[in-house]
């Protein structure tokens, strides 16, 4: 495969890639918003995952934040992840990361909120 041949493969497959991590993330900021009712905390992390930083981005220099509100049962694991904001690449390494945290337990399921900042460096 020649070097034209393999570049183009390779922008292709970071176009598709792009595409559908665009798609997906759209998908998620339409979710309606939480109601403000909703029990709040900033309860006490027992094990944090840090996320890995995705390839296409490091090669794009890309570097934001991802923000998501996590919905915590009361044994302390995760329920659901909703997004709250972010590059749309990022977005999925965030997501993989929170979804394996544990919280200290409580009496009622909360809404933790968490940012993941994202850097080449």
């Amino acid at each position: 495969m020649g070097y034209r041949t393999a570049m183009k493969t390779r922008s292709a497959a970071i176009l598709v890639f792009l595409f559908w991590a665009l798609a997906l993330a759209g998908f998620s900021f339409a979710q309606q918003p939480q109601q403000e009712d909703e029990p709040e905390s900033n309860r006490r992390v027992l094990k944090r995952v840090v996320p890995d930083y995705p390839q296409i981005a490091r090669e794009l220099n890309l570097r934001g934040s991802v923000r998501v509100e996590v919905l915590v049962e009361p044994n302390g694991t995760v329920k659901s992840v909703q997004i709250k904001g972010g590059h749309p690449v990022l977005v999925i390494a965030a997501q993989d990361a929170v979804r394996k945290w544990k919280w200290e337990p409580a009496t009622h399921e909360t809404q933790e909120p968490v940012e993941f900042r994202f850097d080449p460096k």
